[in-house]
C-alpha cells in the first residue's frame, strides 16, 4: 500500500487538488480529506459531488458511498473528514472518538485499509498537522499508476518542494552503540526512495532495532510519497516503543518541513551526535561496521 500525503494552507489549492485527482482517475475510495474548518469541508465536499448541509447538523445529497464525518478529538476539537477513507478514519480513531455526521451508502469494504499497526500513529500524525492549522489530502492505493498520479498532483498543488534532484537514493547503515544510523543521499520519492526506506525499516524492526537516526544531510528532495513513507517509519518505530530522529537536515528539506508544519510532528536534531545523545540508554560515538 502506497500513501501520498499533501499538506495545504490554501483552500483553493486543496479544492483544485481534489478536483484534479478525480479528473485524472484517482478513485474516490482512495482519497481522504481532513480539515479543522467546517466551511472548508463544505466547500471541498462539492468536489466529491456532495452537498453537506452542515457537518454537525447532518448532511444531505451525499453521493452514494461518499462519507462526511466529524471527529471530536480531546484538546483539538472537531475535525471534518471527507471521502470513503473517512469511514476508515472513524475506525482507527476508535469508538467514541467521533461520529458520522451524515452519509449515504458507506462501502467501507471498498476503502483501502491501513497496514496493521499504522492506525494509532496515523491518527496522532493527523492531529499534529491539523493542530498547526493545515489541511491534509491523503491518497492510499495499491496501484503504482494511481500513486504516481496522486504524487504529481499533490506535489504541484500542495506545500511540497518544487525543486527536484535527479540523484537516486542511496543508503548506508551504521551501528553506534544501541542506535542505528541510516545515512541517506539523493531523493526520497515514489518507486525509489520510499520503497528502499520501507525495506530498511522493516529489516531493522525484524532485528528489534528501535532506536534509529535518519541522517538526511544529503537528501535534497522528498515528494508526497516520501512524506508518507517518513510518516509510516515514524509510526512503525513508535509502535515498537522506539525512537526515530531526523538529523542534519538539508536546508531544502528543513524549509519543507517548516512550511508544512511537519517539523512539529517529527523529532528533529541538528546533527547526528545530538540525535544519538538525545536518546535514552548508553551509547558511544564510535561507529561499528
Amino acid at each position: 500500500m502506497e500513501s501520498a500525503i499533501g499538506v495545504f494552507a490554501s483552500r483553493d489549492h486543496a479544492e483544485k487538488a481534489v478536483k484534479e485527482l478525480r479528473e485524472r482517475g484517482v478513485p474516490e475510495n482512495s482519497i481522504l480529506f481532513l480539515t479543522r474548518s467546517e466551511t472548508e469541508a463544505n466547500s471541498i465536499a462539492k468536489e466529491f459531488g456532495a452537498y453537506v448541509g452542515g457537518f454537525v447538523g447532518g448532511a444531505a445529497g451525499m453521493t452514494t458511498g461518499v462519507v462526511a464525518a466529524s471527529l471530536l478529538l480531546p484538546g483539538l476539537g472537531p475535525i471534518f473528514a471527507l471521502g470513503f477513507g473517512a469511514a476508515a478514519l472513524l475506525g482507527l480513531a476508535g469508538a467514541g472518538a467521533g461520529s458520522a455526521a451524515g452519509s449515504a451508502t458507506i462501502r467501507e469494504a471498498d476503502a483501502p485499509k491501513p497496514a496493521e499497526g499504522e492506525t494509532s500513529g496515523d491518527v496522532a500524525f493527523f492531529r499534529e498537522v491539523l493542530t498547526e492549522g493545515r489541511s491534509l489530502i491523503v491518497v492510499r492505493t495499491d496501484s503504482p499508476e494511481i500513486a504516481k498520479t496522486a504524487c504529481e498532483v499533490l506535489d504541484r498543488l500542495g506545500m511540497g518542494s518544487k525543486e527536484r534532484t535527479h540523484a537516486k537514493m542511496q543508503t548506508n547503515t551504521r551501528q553506534v552503540g544501541d542506535v542505528t544510523v541510516v545515512d541517506i543521499t539523493g531523493r526520497i520519492t515514489l518507486g525509489e526512495g520510499n520503497v528502499m526506506l520501507r525495506e530498511i525499516v522493516r529489516e531493522m524492526a525484524a532485528r528489534g532495532n528501535n532506536k534509529i537516526v535518519l541522517n538526511l544531510g544529503e537528501v535534497q528532495y522528498i515528494d508526497s510519497s516520501g512524506i508518507g513513507e517518513l510518516v509510516r517509519t515514524h509510526t512503525t518505530i513508535r509502535n515498537m516503543d522506539g525512537q526515530l530522529k531526523l538529523a542534519n537536515l538539508h536546508k531544502r528539506v528543513s524549509d519543507l518541513l517548516d512550511m508544512t508544519r511537519l517539523s512539529a510532528v517529527f523529532d528533529i536534531e541538528k546533527d547526528e551526535e545530538s540525535a544519538i545523545r538525545s536518546m535514552s540508554g548508553d551509547t558511544t560515538t564510535r561507529a561499528v561496521a
